[in-house]
């Protein structure tokens, strides 16, 4: 299923657009190379799985307004989330569609990081949880479709966020009304940072409690549980905001709950653990964790989603850097000279290892997609620790390349009107949401570290070029194979009898062996991907080096490691610097077309002043001086 079957957008035509940019590609050899890694970020299908998406940036309710309060940005957000649901041909299959709510989720974070998290929250873990439940049971969702009522997600509480396992809530059955008390035992068990609030319309939540039958404790399960109308939350249902989070006008809230009534049928119920009407509770999973993982399943879906906020904030963040850069005009090495700020090596080498990022971390999310959509029963353990490899990776990355364009674009990149701004703050919540970046980078790691064993490349430097790319991926293969190495043998020294000290010994190394896996991944999908272009065409050759700046990046500060082992020589060593250097300068002089093809709406590019040579002109003063002719006197 794709964003193509989601989406209407019957007022948004991109035939025209697509029209143009052919005539332009015949015209421009540029413009070709450009159409190509188009196809190669987003795939042969983009018009249909992401041109909605692009497409739907471009109209007016989604342009760039002028600072609005935060009380303003929660209302825009939600206006702006019914307008896109009135935009979806079927909510239930954008919600039913990993791939596209990742899609979704790539186009909307540069714009509304707001509207992205709401979004989010209502089709991927409201609407989405509720679709993956309950198949013999019929509920009435139309409402939640409509977006009569708003759906939110409520899992996490003070207390307890990646140890959601032990939270507290608790959702105790009533025999003589045949359903279940919500209770907050203490301060510690409100739910943390749901949207429950009354902005954006009445809503209902799936609230995680655990569940008791006559004092057996059972588990955590979900509950489909009414919260507020729009005069405000129900009986029994106490929200309060919490303070402005930083980067977001979401309305997170803590809320709790005083022996809130809900019915039997709304336990949402599977294969994890069902109630029959007489209380008789039964399961097909033995293991209360395991049953509370199965219930929270969309949250894997969540990653990938917070993977695509990042790749398509990164890409939003480096088409405003390197525009800018190539207009921003600083004084030669002559008096009278002027010259971009981009004909500076310090300027565009930071800018050129983040456009090799960008592609990586891109086609690596790609790859990561289709694993996650294809994978069999088999393969789901293995599947769902590359969702939370890549995401972490993937999120921690574009932290620094964000930060670096900002920096790049010096005081215009802290202003709002300029959106990067926005992004720095934004890909915070990415870091932290659906699982927070260490706690899942660590569990994956230590899963690697338990039964992870790669084919180990030879030590065997002699005749390799670092020219080569399946050089450059065995020396990324071979670091990942140290650092396992070495988290097996600092856990098996360790003193016996303590686990938490076993894996303290072995947690370092092990971290940066999920991370050396996400590089390997990561510069293996920029391999596939140019190996599907034509050989010896502009666009594969400039892949392949963007390919090899970013694996040399990476190899780099392992080089100690790397020649210890025998897998290179001292003259890889010396010559590293060198073709570093060589392979940035490349990248650098075609940074306008590798940002380009971004394929950034002009409506969007033009909402963001420094994207413009002219840019001055949106803080031109029409009162000042410079506007008077000589004759005219002085007010």
């Amino acid at each position: 299923m794709t964003a193509a079957t989601t989406t209407r957008n019957t007022d948004i035509d991109t035939t025209a657009e697509h029209t143009t940019a052919r005539n332009a590609a015949a015209e421009d050899p540029g413009a070709a190379v450009r159409g190509e890694l188009v196809r190669v970020l987003f795939g042969d299908e983009h018009r249909a799985t992401h041109g909605p998406w692009r497409a739907l940036l471009t109209t007016e309710p989604f342009r760039r307004r002028s600072d609005p309060a935060p009380a303003e940005r929660l209302q825009l957000a939600y206006g702006r989330l019914r307008t896109l649901n009135s935009t979806l041909d079927s909510a239930f299959r954008l919600a039913a569609d990993p791939v596209a709510l990742a899609n979704m989720h790539e186009w909307l974070s540069p714009v509304d990081t707001a509207l992205t998290t709401v979004a989010g929250i209502h089709y991927n873990l409201f609407l989405g949880t509720l679709l993956d439940h309950d198949g013999d049971v019929l509920r009435d969702l139309s409402a939640f479709a409509d977006l009569s009522r708003v759906g939110t997600f409520l899992c996490t509480e003070l207390a307890h966020g990646n140890d959601a396992t032990a939270l507290e809530t608790t959702a105790d059955y009533d025999r003589a009304r045949d359903g279940f008390l919500l209770r907050t035992p203490h301060a510690g068990a409100q739910k943390f940072m749901p949207n429950t609030s009354t902005a954006g319309g009445p809503k209902s939540g799936v609230v995680a409690a655990r569940l008791l039958v006559d004092g057996r404790d059972l588990g955590v399960f979900l509950f489909l549980t009414p919260l507020t109308t729009a005069g405000g939350p129900l009986p029994g249902v106490r929200v309060r905001l919490l303070p402005r989070r930083l980067g977001s006008a979401v309305d997170h809230c803590l809320t709790s709950f005083d022996d809130v009534f809900v019915p039997r049928d709304a336990l949402l119920s599977g294969s994890q653990g069902r109630l029959d009407a007489e209380g008789v509770f039964t399961s097909d999973v033995v293991n209360r964790r395991s049953r509370f993982l199965l219930s929270i399943g969309r949250v894997t879906a969540g990653k990938l989603s917070m993977s695509a906020c990042a790749v398509g904030s990164v890409r939003a963040a480096l088409a405003v850097a390197v525009r800018y850069s190539a207009h921003r005009l600083i004084g030669g090495v002559r008096a009278a000279e002027r010259v971009p700020v981009m004909a500076h090596r310090s300027h565009y080498a930071p800018l050129a290892g983040g456009l090799a990022t960008a592609y990586a971390m891109t086609l690596l999310h790609r790859a990561v997609l289709r694993a996650w959509t294809e994978h069999g029963a088999a393969g789901r353990a293995d599947a769902e620790r590359l969702v939370a490899v890549a995401k972490a990776w993937i999120t921690w990355e574009a932290r620094a390349v964000i930060t670096e364009c900002r920096e790049r674009c010096g005081a215009q990149g802290l202003l709002e009107n300029n959106g990067l701004a926005a992004l720095v703050t934004g890909i915070e919540g990415a870091i932290t949401a659906e699982g927070d970046n260490l706690a899942i980078h660590a569990k994956a790691a230590a899963g690697m570290v338990a039964g992870h064993r790669p084919p180990r490349p030879a030590a065997a430097p002699a005749g390799r070029e670092l020219t080569d790319p399946v050089f450059l991926r065995e020396l990324l293969a071979a670091v990942e194979c140290v650092e396992l190495d070495r988290a097996r043998a600092g856990m098996r020294d360790a003193a016996p009898g303590d686990a938490l000290g076993r894996w303290n010994a072995g947690a370092t190394a092990a971290l940066r062996a999920a991370t050396a896996h996400a590089q390997l991944r990561a510069a293996e999908a920029v391999a596939e991907a140019a190996d599907a272009l034509v050989p010896g065409s502009a666009a594969r050759e400039l892949l392949d080096t963007l390919g090899r700046l970013f694996a040399l990046e990476r190899i780099a500060p392992r080089s100690g490691d790397l020649l210890n082992g025998g897998f290179v020589d001292g003259r890889h060593i010396v010559g590293l610097p060198a073709e570093v250097d060589r392979l940035t300068a490349v990248v650098a002089g075609q940074a306008q077309t590798l940002a380009g093809a971004f394929d950034l709406p002009d409506e969007w590019l033009a909402d963001v002043p420094v994207t413009d040579a002219g840019y001055a002109a949106a803080y031109d003063d029409p009162g000042g001086p410079w506007h008077r002719t000589a004759g005219q006197a002085q007010r």
